[in-house]
């Protein structure tokens, strides 16, 4: 059964390991936003995506390309053994591409990324309000000083 970009979305705005999983999630709840028709790699591999993402991310920063989310991919992908299979989603809207990166279920989500064409900007989009919703952090554990006690 197909993913939904709304659980796509839902899934992406709990990551805590991306930074603007907000922003990301927002554009693919937008109804301009969908599926690509054409998506050569939906099965791949960290260690390819990896490769891929690290020369995308000097092509974004030699060029001036708008995108989100590149650094916390390649964080997650570089924790991940090269093998580890993965399924791609692409997503479209306009100037605007994101690429959803989860392990077949649509809900354990390894990284998001959304970026603009050229020089185009990234949209402005707004997050309904179930989607806001996010898992309270955690507080730091008090660690034991063991000098106080002397």
């Amino acid at each position: 059964m197909p993913v939904t970009q709304r659980q796509l979305a839902a899934s992406i705005a709990m990551a805590l390991q991306i930074a603007d999983s907000e922003a990301i999630a927002a554009f693919l709840l937008d109804p301009a936003t969908t599926l690509t028709d054409h998506n050569p790699l939906s099965r791949t591999s960290a260690g390819a995506q990896r490769q891929i993402w690290t020369g995308r991310q000097r092509e974004f920063a030699s060029f001036g390309v708008a995108a989100l989310g590149v650094p916390c991919l390649l964080n997650a992908l570089q924790r991940l053994p090269n093998d580890e299979p993965m399924i791609q989603e692409m997503l479209q809207a306009g100037p605007c591409r994101a690429y959803v990166y989860h392990y077949g279920d649509g809900c354990r989500i390894v990284g998001a990324v959304l970026h603009a064409k050229g020089t185009a900007s990234l949209p402005v989009v707004k997050l309904p309000r179930w989607a806001r919703a996010r898992p309270a952090k955690r507080k730091p554990s008090l660690q034991l000083d063991l000098f106080a006690i002397l």
